[in-house]
């Protein structure tokens, strides 16, 4: 870019070209205006010159020129830093009102007052009438004999089975997190630099002395567009912010909070943390009541197969000692039949020889010593009849 463009883009505040890298780094390097001055001499020898002087040469013919790229750079950055405090303040704000009016976290702190006073009972903490805001994120430290679950697990049960009212104030507490990340410190900071930047401002417009060159639009675009409206911003900032520190000194004075202990952040942060944490502690009992109902379901399938096997075996068991009483019963009958026709007594020279294991006898064979005594008692007591 050339250098008289970027001189005509300063002279006139031309806020569609100039960008804020630019007049940052331009503040950044600009020389001493006694440097200025004596390049200034060399303006007519500026072809001989390098590059470096010849960018001095031309920014040097313009008047005030380090308090001209300030005020220019202030504009530039202006609206960002009214979009950066203007949410932080309503965010505090929010929250001082959002913590102050929910009636769940007040039951919430009655349950862990409650809780407090049944486990200190005996001791010199018992029966006491309010807790400090940031014992709330020491409830997940006091853990189980068992070491599986915390004083903030079982206040979450509770809530949910006996208080599902008191578990809104996650939802109503939307604004805690954001007011967490504010810090009271650096907004006055900021307030106080944007104030001082609008006094240097005014200062300089009142002998900031009009240019011979006509393109000249410094005084015209900082002293009556800009001024005007950087100010107006300024004064409903500092309303706010005023209307915020209101809000929660209210606050502090509301829970017993030492205003000295406690800055906006830490306050916030405790109860955001808290909060982030008791919403997890509701997912924890949510995943272990699912897993205790699936290992539930799985010893009731477990006992319910064994039971059937059993059932199974009984059956298979039954269905054998049928079966061999039946084995036995035809056995005996095709045995008595032999021995009424006389088959049984026939000379064996005469029969074919046939296969163990067939026939009566072949039968008889296939029993064990106990069955064999069975069927005999049974064959005598036949024969008696």
């Amino acid at each position: 870019m050339p250098y008289q463009e970027i001189r005509r883009m300063i002279v006139e505040v031309d806020e569609e070209q100039l960008t804020e890298p630019m007049i940052q780094n331009l503040v950044k390097h600009l020389p001493e205006q006694e440097q200025l001055n004596a390049l200034a001499k060399y303006k007519n020898e500026y072809s001989n010159l390098s590059e470096p002087e010849q960018f001095g040469v031309v920014m040097s013919s313009m008047k005030r020129l380090r308090p001209r790229l300030s005020h220019i750079l202030f504009r530039l950055q202006f609206e960002e830093q009214v979009n950066n405090l203007r949410p932080d303040i309503l965010a505090v704000n929010a929250a001082c009102e959002e913590v102050r009016k929910s009636r769940a976290f007040g039951r919430l702190l009655e349950l862990v007052l409650l809780l407090g006073n049944y486990m200190n009972a005996g001791s010199r903490n018992a029966q006491s009438y309010g807790f400090d805001l940031s014992s709330l994120c020491k409830l997940k430290d006091t853990k189980s004999a068992d070491q599986k679950t915390t004083l903030l697990h079982f206040l979450a049960e509770v809530c949910e089975e006996q208080f599902p009212d008191v578990l809104k104030f996650v939802d109503e507490l939307e604004h805690v997190d954001r007011a967490s990340r504010v810090s009271a410190e650096n907004l006055e900071k900021s307030l106080r630099q944007m104030e001082k930047q609008l006094q240097q401002l005014e200062r300089d417009l009142e002998t900031f002395s009009s240019t011979d060159d006509p393109n000249d639009m410094f005084l015209t675009k900082m002293a009556i567009s800009f001024h005007i409206y950087a100010h107006e911003q300024y004064g409903k900032l500092v309303i706010m912010h005023s209307n915020m520190e209101t809000m929660y000194q209210n606050l502090l004075e509301y829970f017993a909070v030492d205003p000295k202990k406690t800055s906006v952040e830490e306050l916030f942060t405790d109860l955001s943390n808290f909060r982030s944490m008791f919403a997890q502690a509701l997912k924890e009992n949510h995943r272990q009541r699912e897993l205790e109902e699936k290992q539930r379901r799985a010893r009731a399938a477990k006992e319910k197969a064994e039971r059937e096997k059993q059932e199974r075996q009984q059956k298979k068991r039954r269905l054998l000692e049928v079966s061999a009483e039946n084995d036995e019963t035809g056995v005996m009958d095709s045995l008595l039949e032999a021995l009424q026709s006389g088959a049984a007594f026939r000379e064996r020279r005469k029969r074919v020889p046939r296969p163990r294991g067939c026939g009566a006898l072949g039968l008889l064979s296939s029993l064990n010593w106990i069955g064999l005594h069975r069927m005999m008692d049974r064959w005598w007591l036949a024969t008696q009849v």
